[in-house]
């Protein structure tokens, strides 16, 4: 018997998230009004988390296609040609509001759901990165989030058995009241056996495996669709629960049934659970299907139709199977102790029709919610950039102890608090771990490995949106090209506020008009990424926060570079300097102003110096190489004397003013250190790369003139120094 439901109002329709006008189409679509389940369905499939309904007008102008690329955006994660017969396939994804009301669990399942996003399409998780965002230091609640999101990541990822190679983490008052958490995953595959989420073959058996279904998560969709506001702690309801070990037995279930001939489609239970799996399905396929809600496992008693369609609990998968290959799958998970069972047939009527006990508790075309859901044009305004900074306001005092503070600080110190608590040696295969441009996971039994790293600038964006956004996307392409890596591909995971405020709308327009241009001169696609909309709190949004995770192939790990000097070696700086420190680490962490320009980015420029850079790390001319980033050429240099417990003696080239050069932060720049000095210098004159030797390395001070002189140990003593402290007693 179907459960009472209650009247639909105008009240109960608004609580779903739905605007009248949205509502409107809703009875236009059934013909009639929705009962609860229905408009829960709707509400989910039409939430901003769901559809990308303001966003994917300007997500369709991002570069996506390449000849490395076997799939692009739309499918669970993105894929990409490896070499050798083999495929990587990543994800980046947020779980920013659940992370926010329950620190643990939130950051938890956010692991799990982007797990579950490459394996689902037929690849061993291999490893996992994650980018976090916190509010001020001094902020009541900032301690305490760090801590549980920590946790969260390293209970989820310690459990489950695929290490955490790397990320970042950042403080900002913009943060107080919506931490981000935006989690990467990266899988390998055969390139000839992925799984696809489009379901085929009218009567075909649906069937649902993992965990039981409970109560936790419903309108988990619909929540992180939403601004946040005083009362946001009564939503800790629709935060899910994750069970990491049962999350290794589904992976390792799901791995063993693909290796057979049983699958024709598979989709995780992500956002929206039950209703988003069976309708992306369905959908992409063009079928119908029959869902037979009283066959789900639940866990709990009571549930009815619309808590079943709409619950977010974790370590879920939907599969369509081929006919008659129903005990194969049962066998195998039942072997591993997970649920198994047949909910549903494929039609073709192009229908989800919800059974209960015999009746029918939901009847709604499927098309208009999957693939035809509202598409807004939001009004924009792109912020100008700001004016470019006045020189002569610079105070440029005390530079030793700057140095100190900006490696000793917030941004800028060590993070070996955060990723000591997580395992990123598990499975054997990691080459280099957190703590450098990028993390370097070994491939199989050759010479090949994988490069991961995630960035952005948000104080660039909020300064210039557009140029922000190239800078975002070139920083990462850096990254990765200074640890030895031939870039590949991106995924982004889009952080912003409000989109029905025009100036917030145009930031993620302009960042994204900047992304495509980087990725395009690049030849780096775009195969995959989130959009995490009204990232705000009582009004205040954050900063703008296009985070882009990245990967590239590293054909001989035996020439992968290292950050940590040697002695002996000169120091060659690759690229322009102006000394540019609009929107700089120094001028905000020193002087406390955010004022001026972010650094332009030349693309061109980008590219040249990163193909030279690229070239001599495979000539062998290059071991030890940092790009430069926030602190400029001082905060990279301290960092690369610190990783090798090596000091160095800098010269300042004469006629430039000390704190500029040390300091700005100039893009297309990258630090090496190299004994072949003058093959090195022809080489770039040669390719028409701006290089000059800054410096050697050695002894136990890193000395600029007479600018600079700190030695080894109160460096590293100020770099590990401030997150320890600052964690003390969480």
């Amino acid at each position: 018997m179907l459960p009472e439901e209650p009247e639909i109002t105008e009240e109960l329709v608004a609580a779903h998230g739905l605007t009248p006008e949205e509502y409107q189409l809703v009875l236009q679509i059934m013909g009639r009004s929705p009962n609860l389940t229905e408009l829960g369905v709707f509400s989910a499939m039409w939430s901003e988390h769901c559809s990308y309904k303001s966003s994917k007008k300007h997500l369709k102008t991002l570069p996506t296609e390449a000849p490395w690329v076997i799939c692009g955006p739309g499918e669970n994660a993105g894929v990409v040609d490896i070499g050798d017969g083999m495929a990587a396939i990543f994800k980046m994804e947020s779980h920013n509001h659940p992370s926010f009301i329950e620190p643990y669990q939130g950051a938890a399942t956010g692991v799990g759901g982007i797990l579950r996003d490459v394996f689902t399409m037929g690849a061993r998780p291999i490893a996992n990165l994650n980018a976090l965002r916190f509010g001020s230091p001094d902020h009541p609640k900032t301690k305490s989030l760090v801590a549980g999101v920590v946790a969260g990541i390293g209970g989820y990822g310690n459990c489950v058995g695929v290490p955490t190679v790397g990320g970042e983490c950042e403080f900002d008052a913009s943060y107080n009241g919506n931490n981000l958490v935006n989690a990467m995953t990266i899988g390998v595959a055969q390139a000839d056996r992925i799984f696809y989420s489009t379901a085929a073959g009218v009567g075909n058996p649906v069937v649902y495996v993992g965990s039981k279904t409970g109560r936790d998560g419903i309108h988990g969709a619909s929540m992180a669709s939403a601004e946040f506001d005083d009362e946001s702690e009564a939503k800790r309801p629709t935060v899910q629960v994750g069970d990491p070990f049962a999350e290794k037995l589904l992976i390792e279930a799901c791995l063993e049934l693909m290796a057979t001939d049983a699958i024709v489609a598979i989709q995780d239970m992500g956002a929206a659970g039950l209703t988003s799996s069976s309708f992306e399905m369905a959908g992409k396929g063009g079928l119908g299907l029959d869902l037979y809600l009283d066959q789900v496992p639940m866990r709990e008693d009571g549930m009815t139709p619309y808590e079943l369609m709409l619950s977010e609990s974790q370590e879920r998968m939907l599969i369509v199977m081929k006919p008659g290959q129903e005990d194969v799958a049962a066998n195998i998970f039942l072997k591993w102790g997970l649920d198994f069972a047949v909910i549903g047939k494929l039609t073709n009527t192009g229908r989800m029709r919800l059974h209960w006990h015999g009746e029918i508790a939901g009847d709604l075309p499927i098309q208009p919610l999957s693939e035809a859901s509202p598409e807004y044009d939001r009004p924009y305004v792109i912020p100008p950039a700001r004016p470019h900074l006045d020189p002569h306001s610079v105070k440029g005092e005390d530079l030793s102890s700057a140095l100190v503070k900006l490696v000793g600080g917030p941004n800028l110190s060590s993070r070996r608090w955060i990723w000591e608590q997580y395992d990123s040696l598990v499975r054997g295969d990691t080459i280099r771990g957190p703590g450098g441009d990028a993390a370097l996971i070994r491939l199989g039994d050759g010479p090949k490995g994988l490069a991961a790293t995630s960035d952005v600038t948000p104080r660039y964006c909020v300064a210039d949106p557009v140029e922000g956004g190239r800078q975002a996307v070139t920083e990462a392409w850096r990254n990765l090209i200074a640890s030895g890596a031939r870039p590949l591909a991106v995924t982004d995971n889009l952080n912003f506020g409000n989109p029905e405020k025009p100036e917030i709308m145009g930031q993620f327009v302009g960042c994204i008009q900047g992304m495509g241009e980087a990725c395009r001169a690049l030849n780096f696609p775009v195969v995959s990424g989130n959009v995490s909309l009204y990232n705000e709190t009582n009004g205040q949004a954050i900063l703008p926060t296009p985070t882009i995770g990245a990967i590239g192939i590293v054909d001989d790990i035996n020439k992968a570079t290292t950050l940590a000097l040697e002695s002996g070696l000169d120091l060659l700086l690759v690229g322009e300097t102006e000394g540019w420190l609009g929107a700089s680490r120094y001028l905000m962490e020193i002087e406390g102003r955010a004022d001026g320009a972010p650094p332009p980015v030349d693309l061109s420029t980008e590219l040249q110096n990163g193909k030279f850079v690229s070239e001599m790390i495979s000539k062998g001319l290059c071991r030890i190489c940092h790009d430069l980033s926030g602190g400029g050429l001082a905060v990279g240099l301290a960092k690369m004397v610190i990783a090798g417990g090596v000091g160095a003696n800098i010269q300042i080239p004469d006629g430039v003013t000390a704190v500029f050069w040390l300091f700005g932060e100039d893009q297309a720049r990258y630090l090496l250190a190299v004994s072949e000095t003058t093959r090195v210098i022809e080489e770039a004159k040669k390719a028409g790369v701006p290089i000059s030797c800054v410096g050697q390395t050695g002894g136990e001070k890193l000395t600029v003139n007479d600018a600079i002189s700190i030695s080894i140990s109160d460096l590293e003593q100020a770099h590990e120094g401030w997150f320890p402290t600052f964690m003390a007693g969480a």
